[in-house]
């Protein structure tokens, strides 16, 4: 597996550019703004995107849904209940009440324990509710990608619609907290004092988790 940790937009948003070195088949996460920017590091890397995987449905990971499909003709995967939410009127003013572009509809629904591939390359959907009804987190080959449900040093937030603080810890506890503690944590946003942590790192230090 072949990975490219970028920041984008104007939240500090943390997207991933996820490949196949045998079949240069890409999949990316959470494209946060700079489309052009995204969509050039894939042309430059000799990529074909096959998939636009959305951690959760808020507007500042999936404002560069529409743009990223349109260049590269991607299709868009999501969690069910997020892209229910997130793609109903009222979601897509939300967004737009934000600053940010709506997401087209997904074209792919994942649900908790399906896997998502390019090439050699596979990411096991971890459904962990709270932040978001459908947010996910993906893990493969010892890498995890959080999105909003855990940060370097911190958590997401469970103060927006849909959000639940009592899931939210849950899901944490039961479902990242149990996993190997090498398990590298890429976060959706650069908010802590390292890019990247570890699980057993987290559990140690981590204010949110003792």
């Amino acid at each position: 597996m072949e990975m490219e940790q970028i920041k984008v937009g104007f939240m500090a948003v943390f997207s991933y550019l996820v490949s196949c070195p045998r079949t240069r088949e890409a999949l990316l996460i959470d494209p946060g703004g700079n489309e052009e920017d995204l969509v050039g590091r894939v042309t430059k890397k000799g990529l074909s995107l096959k998939y636009i995987v959305n951690t959760h449905g808020h507007g500042d990971h999936t404002c560069g849904n529409g743009k990223v499909k349109a260049l590269t003709g991607a299709r868009i995967i999501m969690h069910p209940m997020d892209d229910k939410l997130f793609n109903s009127p009222a979601g897509h003013q939300r967004a737009r009440e934000w600053g940010f572009e709506p997401s087209p509809p997904a074209d792919i629904l994942v649900n908790d324990e399906e896997s998502i591939s390019v090439g050699d390359v596979s990411l096991r959907v971890i459904h962990t509710p709270g932040h978001s009804p459908g947010g996910i987190c993906l893990i493969g080959n010892g890498n995890l990608f959080t999105g909003d449900t855990l940060f370097v040093g911190g958590v997401g937030r469970t103060d927006l619609p849909g959000s639940s603080a009592g899931l939210f810890m849950k899901s944490i506890r039961e479902k990242l907290m149990t996993l190997p503690p090498e398990t590298i944590v890429w976060p959706g946003h650069d908010y802590g004092d390292f890019p990247s942590s570890t699980i057993g790192r987290e559990i140690a230090t981590n204010p949110w988790l003792r």
